[in-house]
């Protein structure tokens, strides 16, 4: 078997899970996402919003064709994450020695290695809005 398809198949499983498993705490209103999105001043529907984000993305990185789609919306998704850690919250969430923010790491990552892995469905995307937007006659 092709290591870079095992690569791929084990970014987009670690991807989608770690995304699907934090929609519990999202949908159910738990006190830490509660807390999360409240200190953003962004509760509930920053909380609803991401985790249907979280969920368009993770639906879409486990269907191969559209993996691309789904990785960079779950990039988009994890960077917001990502940065309001380092500007508002904090590496550490409520004493979670800092699990949430290395979680939202780890699906950074695993997105970045799905959009290189799959580079070539998605950048000719790129070169063609280009073109329309910015024609070279």
């Amino acid at each position: 078997m092709n290591v870079q398809l095992i690569i791929f198949w084990i970014a987009r499983l670690v991807a989608a899970l770690i995304m699907l498993q934090t929609l519990y705490f999202k949908f159910t209103g738990q006190p830490e996402s509660i807390y999360i999105f409240s200190t953003l001043g962004i509760e509930p529907w920053g909380r609803y919003g991401s985790g249907i984000a979280e969920l368009i993305a993770s639906i879409l990185i486990l269907i191969p064709a559209t993996s691309w789609i789904g990785a960079g919306l779950g990039l988009g998704v994890m960077l917001g994450a990502i940065v309001s850690h380092l500007t508002v919250l904090g590496i550490e969430v409520q004493g979670d020695g800092g699990y949430l923010f290395i979680l939202a790491l780890v699906v950074a990552a695993s997105c970045l290695t799905i959009l290189s892995i799959t580079r070539h469905d998605w950048i000719p995307m790129l070169g063609t809005w280009r073109r329309k937007i910015l024609p070279t006659n």
